[in-house]
């Protein structure tokens, strides 16, 4: 039997066309491509989902608490609602209510120990 291809084979294959041999490097690289794909997609999607946790982490630690437990419950029930209410909660900082009112406590503190 001789080796000669036949006059209508064409000459020249292209790349993506799976070898004599059964290795598809087309399929391979896709394979790998979506591989890589899903994993950005995955460390972005946990990137986004911290946010509120890396914003809370300026206030104070019950924000922090609170925070962290809405982006839990927002991770783990797949409710967007508690991931903008964590959002929302880092985002604006509550006013400040003890320090004017330990303020007030320290001078009435002050005067009366001025008046003994």
């Amino acid at each position: 039997m001789s080796e000669a291809q036949h006059p209508l084979a064409p000459h020249h294959l292209p790349p993506y066309f799976s070898g004599a041999d059964g290795g598809d490097t087309l399929f391979t690289v896709m394979v790998v491509f979506l591989l890589v794909v899903i994993l950005l997609i995955g460390v972005a999607y946990f990137t986004l989902h911290a946010l509120p946790e890396r914003m809370a982490h300026k206030g104070n630690s019950t924000q922090l608490q609170l925070i962290s437990i809405l982006a839990m419950l927002a991770l783990f029930t797949h409710n967007n609602i508690f991931w903008v209410g964590a959002l929302v909660l880092a985002a604006f900082r509550p006013p400040d209510l003890v320090g004017p009112l330990a303020s007030m406590a320290q001078s009435l503190q002050t005067l009366v120990n001025r008046e003994k």
